[in-house]
């Protein structure tokens, strides 16, 4: 039987369309124009690759220690929404903010709050597929949010880039040229969340009490205490934390990577498009396969292709293979993210689902952090980016058997 979106996993998905043409800007034009900013400041290549690496890091670090609280305090009765409004719009207007600056530091500075802002976003964003679907449903509807991201991102993104790269013959400054593509980003994200906002109801939830903040610490606590003993989840979480590491870090700092080689600007948007464009249909590839096989199966596919692809990546040095790159990352990054967001939805309490999504996102944060922080360090100590890209197998490497440790536990211990 044919799979047929309800309404409200419609929209729901739709804000993935929105939120994605944040960080495909994120991982493609604005390393490109922060480098522009470093530049002239006389920033060299190195220095600047580890400095965008370093801001990485900082928001990784800032939504990892709020992640786990918010999410806490949204599974009260009627936070879930306020609190997603709040994030998306700070976001947002952080976004815009981006074009206002020439400033390198303080391009920066608006970077990580639009950066943390768009990951705590999620983490209220993730814990909602509990609300707008059933366990028998989530991961054609995770991956048809993914896979739909990818390519709804592309329009805002197609005519940024046109205005970017025509800005000379249209008669724009490159300052002003990257503010409306900054704008129209802006713009493109909160009109894609309006939907949302209107029909989305909190079903799964904890009744609100007196002392919401103090009561969600306690929760928090407790949680973590749990999860100790429920082997499945903790062993998910500690493979999740080692395997993302190089997904996140390959998708912030594959343009920042390319730059540091000396590769053509064009090219490499080019080939970034290309990867969004591979990833829409190989992403509902990956939701149709969960019908048929086990979708922990697909997943260590895809941590395998991973460390091939890490791997691949180290001897990295002509645009051809950087193309090369960008066709292999766009296969198997849909199916990895969405199915590992459905595996996780599935082995956790729905009333909690903020709370553990919350928790899920201090290991992907967190080691989006380390994984950055990694690749900044090894660049800069050794003046060469190359090696700190080959850091990344070694993540992934304990992913996959960390992973295989949580397939093990049977889902009667969790």
């Amino acid at each position: 039987m044919k799979f047929k979106l309800t309404s409200l996993e419609k929209q729901w998905i739709l804000y993935d369309v929105g939120n994605s043409a944040f960080i495909l800007l994120v991982s493609t034009i604005l390393p490109i124009y922060f480098k522009y900013l470093a530049s002239s400041a006389n920033i060299d290549s190195a220095t600047y690759l580890a400095y965008w690496g370093y801001a990485i890091s900082i928001s990784t670090l800032i939504v990892a220690i709020l992640g786990p609280t918010l999410g806490s305090v949204a599974d009260t009765k009627d936070f879930k929404k306020k609190l997603f409004t709040a994030a998306m719009m700070i976001g947002v207007i952080a976004c815009a903010g981006l074009g206002l600056t020439s400033s390198w530091i303080v391009f920066l500075l608006i970077f990580i709050v639009a950066k943390s802002a768009y990951s705590v976003s999620l983490v209220f964003y993730d814990s909602m597929l509990t609300d707008v679907t059933t366990e028998e449903r989530m991961d054609s509807v995770s991956s048809s949010g993914y896979a739909w991201g990818y390519i709804g991102s592309c329009v805002p993104f197609i005519v940024a880039l046109v205005i970017v790269l025509k800005a000379d013959s249209i008669g724009l400054t490159t300052p002003t040229a990257m503010l409306i593509a900054f704008c129209i980003t802006a713009a493109w994200w909160l009109f894609t969340t309006l939907p949302l906002l209107k029909n989305y109801k909190q079903i799964y939830y904890i009744d609100s009490v007196e002392h919401v903040v103090r009561t969600s610490f306690s929760r928090l606590w407790n949680t973590l205490k749990e999860i100790t003993k429920e082997k499945k989840v903790l062993f998910f979480f500690l493979a999740f934390f080692f395997y993302i590491d190089g997904v996140y870090t390959i998708i912030d700092m594959a343009t920042a990577y390319g730059e540091s080689l000396g590769l053509d600007s064009t090219g490499l948007l080019l080939a970034l498009l290309v990867t969004q464009f591979v990833a829409f249909p190989c992403a509902l590839i990956f939701g149709r396969l969960s019908a048929k096989y086990d979708s922990a199966k697909l997943i260590l596919v895809c941590i395998i292709a991973y460390f091939a692809i890490t791997l691949y990546a180290v001897q990295l040095d002509k645009q051809i293979e950087f193309w090369i790159l960008a066709v292999c990352v766009g296969m198997f990054q849909g199916g990895i993210q969405a199915l590992s967001r459905s595996y996780f939805g599935k082995i956790i309490p729905p009333e909690k689902s903020g709370e553990y999504f919350g928790l899920l996102d201090i290991c992907g944060k967190g080691a989006s952090f380390v994984g950055t922080f990694l690749v900044s360090f090894i660049s800069q100590i050794t003046g060469s980016p190359s090696a700190g890209v080959g850091s990344l197998c070694v993540m992934f490497f304990f992913g996959l058997v960390l992973f295989i440790k949580a397939e093990k536990v049977k889902k009667s211990q969790v």
